[in-house]
């Protein structure tokens, strides 16, 4: 009786285990740069089967279901009508063209209750205004011939204008901190902790202290970036602009060499014509670390 107990316990240890399992998906690794080759800025946290959005790019909710089963993926997770709890970093629009997209279609496919959004300040605003220039559709799929259900389209926002932390459930704890994006006045990154992982994503933002403070102990830091040498041949314009607002390949090795993530993960990548290998070599001159330059549809664990 008692080797069956132990033989229960064993099982029940590995199913939990294997529930808890994170991993990060990168949906869209792009700007505001129209680039073919990388979809709008998006990433999937996926703690067992339950994913966590953040940022709402260009093509995100296609980019999710090419991950799918139901068009030849191997992540259940991302199932349209799975996307239920997103978090937003800033409201520019590279970062939001993608929301009337993450509202209806998951809703069109299923998703039978409200959307969970987590957003700075105007982030409600949005949410309404989108819902607003929707109305029509949104009142046709409820009382013309489909119908829908009447769950699915609504949302519940949940505004932050603070550190600390905005959500909690049994699987992840996530953090709001605000990082400096210019003049823009309400930027943030976020850090997701989950049963097996630390993961903190920059957003947008030039170097600043909350981004070493909250990175502490991450195993995963997915960080903006541009190439420094191709900064350089910019105007003075832009590169007073691109230094205000955004992260440079020296910049962010002499960070990680104080924060000393598992691994670093490049996204919203500004190259300039630079290579890849170039980035990683800027990068390299500062930081001796373990750096992946993020593609789109890129699984990390």
């Amino acid at each position: 009786m008692k080797k069956k107990n132990n033989i229960f316990l064993i099982l029940f240890v590995l199913s939990t285990f294997s529930f808890a399992q994170t991993k990060v998906v990168l949906l869209g690794t792009g700007t505001p740069n129209p680039d073919p080759e990388h979809s709008g800025g998006s990433v999937a946290i996926i703690v067992g089967s339950t994913p966590y959005i953040v940022d709402f790019g260009p093509g995100l909710v296609r980019q999710a279901a090419k991950m799918s089963p139901r068009y030849g993926g191997k992540i259940e997770a991302l199932s349209t009508k799975k996307l239920k709890h997103a978090f937003l970093t800033h409201l520019h629009s590279d970062h939001t063209v993608g929301f009337p997209d993450l509202l209806l279609t998951p809703w069109v496919m299923g998703r039978n209750e409200p959307l969970e959004v987590y957003g700075p300040e105007g982030t409600k605003k949005l949410t309404d205004n989108i819902l607003e220039a929707y109305d029509a559709d949104i009142k046709y799929r409820l009382y013309g011939l489909e119908p829908a259900n009447n769950q699915g389209w609504r949302v519940n926002t949940h505004e932050f204008i603070e550190d600390g932390l905005i959500y909690q459930d049994s699987l992840v704890k996530v953090e709001a901190f605000k990082v400096v994006h210019g003049s823009w006045p309400n930027a943030f990154g976020f850090r997701f902790t989950t049963p097996d992982k630390t993961i903190v994503i920059s957003g947008d933002t030039r170097p600043c202290e909350n981004i070493q403070k909250y990175s502490e102990g991450a195993d995963i830091l997915i960080h903006e970036v541009y190439s420094y040498s191709k900064w350089k041949t910019k105007n003075e314009f832009w590169r007073k602009y691109h230094a205000a607002n955004h992260t440079s390949t020296y910049e962010l090795g002499e960070m990680a060499t104080k924060i000393k993530p598992d691994k670093i993960v490049l996204y919203h990548m500004l190259l300039w014509g630079a290579s890849e290998q170039e980035l990683l070599n800027e990068i390299s001159e500062k930081y001796k670390g373990d750096v992946i330059v993020g593609r789109d549809l890129m699984v990390i664990e």
